[in-house]
């Protein structure tokens, strides 16, 4: 069955979490590439790529080799989770059903709520602050309830308008990174005292390099959810690749400039606690453009972080209620009341963002890690991408039933062999601080449940039917 044409898909998007019909999909690989590479350059990244100068210590070169070997690793996980959105049509949330049970999956998908929850707050304080330093008199919190109402109008519309922001947002954007690493480079003494800034050591090359790894596995849980209106003929090896270079590209370059930023601020002497006004110091003359196309990106990426959340309740709702069919008019509702959350969140926050949002990334490392594993290894390995998708909205849970032990054990299992290589201001574990500071417990974590997991599913998958009816097709 052909896929329809761009026009014929409704300006408001009518679905939500049920399957995307044949005749409804539309689009072309590329759209992956803009939409991750486009929504991908914003203030949040370059305060991200900061971390690695100001927070961790390193010199400039360290921190671009560690922030590009973790978008590079990272990614993997992620554009592996793009490629089975065509496939199946359905948000990633909803097919985690095939691998943790109708009830099961709501471990998941509770704590991917409150990921979203987190970065849409934490995008709201830097882009509040990104529009207080571009107009003058305007307060933080005004600023953060703009862009909190520019994305929840994005959200409203759905699908479309947000691809059609991030298309845009590719070449503006991506100019407005060209120029910003221009005027770093050639105003206020240049880059080359920044440059020498700093120094290396392990634990902090290390830091850098899990949280522009954690950067990408963060997208894991929606990635698909961008994905899942293409066409079903789209190959895996196209959406991996296009989803891949986009979100690479699109992360690594930002964090780069901020770690320029953060590198900048230090050996000039000024504060590097606040990256974002910093920045706009350092982007003289053309503050205003800058960091103001740089703040539009905020709003988009916002506006996907808002979506994804609104998809993932809804699919917690419909756990209950497996005959209820939300549609648009759901979705804008309870993008109202997400973001009312996150608005709390953010304004109480505001003060002391860097401290909240460092922890926030590290404790978020260690639970989305275990449950990459299971969905890949499941959907790759073992089922190779063949799922009843009928039964994903049965509350009984179908061939999946309501509970999967062997998944649900593995997740507590990744989680907890993590904890003695902990490195969080938090909690660190007894190995990591035997490592010098130097966090590897997300690597711990892939190694372990990968093989664990496929062993035990397959084990129990030949004591049941679920592998025969699958691949029948029942």
């Amino acid at each position: 069955m052909t896929a329809t044409t761009h026009s014929q898909v409704p300006t408001i998007e009518d679905k939500t979490i049920q399957p995307i019909p044949l005749d409804e999909r539309h689009g072309k690989p590329r759209d992956l590439f803009t939409i991750w590479f486009g929504s991908n350059i914003m203030v949040l990244t370059i305060v991200t790529g900061a971390l690695g100068t100001t927070v961790f210590g390193l010199d400039f070169w360290s921190a671009v080799g560690a922030v590009a070997i973790g978008n590079l690793l990272g990614a993997i996980f992620m554009a592996l989770h793009s490629a089975q959105g065509p496939q199946l049509g359905v948000p990633q949330m909803v097919q985690t059903r095939g691998q943790f049970g109708s009830y099961g999956s709501l471990l998941v998908v509770i704590v991917t709520v409150l990921m979203y929850v987190g970065f849409f707050a934490a995008n709201l304080v830097l882009g509040g602050q990104a529009l207080s330093t571009i107009i003058p008199g305007l307060p933080v919190p005004a600023g953060i309830i703009i862009i909190g109402i520019a994305s929840v109008v994005a959200t409203i519309y759905g699908y479309r308008l947000i691809h059609a922001y991030t298309r845009i947002l590719s070449v503006v954007s991506g100019l407005a990174l060209i120029v910003a690493f221009i005027l770093l480079m050639t105003t206020m003494g240049g880059a080359s005292e920044a440059v020498a800034a700093g120094g290396f050591n392990w634990s902090g090359f290390m830091g850098t390099l899990s949280v522009a790894a954690l950067w990408q596995i963060a997208y894991a849980p929606y990635v698909s959810d961008y994905s899942r209106y293409l066409p079903q003929g789209i190959g895996s090896k196209q959406a991996f690749w296009t989803s891949y270079w986009g979100c690479v590209l699109g992360a690594t370059l930002p964090m780069i400039l901020g770690a320029l930023v953060g590198a900048k601020l230090l050996a000039l002497g000024m504060n590097a606690d606040n990256v974002v006004e910093g920045m706009g110091v350092l982007m003289e003359p053309l503050t205003v453009l800058i960091v103001g196309i740089f703040s539009l990106g905020v709003a988009a990426t916002n506006s996907m972080n808002l979506y994804c959340g609104v998809l993932s309740t809804l699919t917690v709702v419909q756990t209950f209620r497996p005959k209820w069919t939300p549609r648009a008019g759901t979705r804008a509702v309870t993008a109202v009341i997400i973001f009312a959350v996150a608005l709390t969140l953010a304004l109480v926050g505001a003060d002391n963002f860097l401290v909240y949002y460092s922890n926030f990334l590290a404790l978020l490392l260690y639970v989305l890690v275990p449950w990459t594993a299971i969905n890949l290894v499941d959907y790759y390995l073992l089922k190779h991408g063949q799922y009843r998708v009928s039964d994903f909205f049965r509350q009984d849970g179908g061939i999946y039933g309501r509970f999967n032990w062997v998944a649900i054990g593995c997740y507590i299992l990744g989680a907890l062999v993590q904890v003695p290589f902990m490195v969080t201001e938090l909690y660190t574990g007894p190995i990591g601080a035997a490592l010098g500071g130097v966090d590897i417990s997300w690597i711990v974590g892939l190694l372990i449940i990968c093989p664990v997991y496929f062993f035990a599913q397959r084990a129990s998958e030949r004591r049941s039917p679920l592998r025969e009816l699958v691949d029948a097709g029942q």
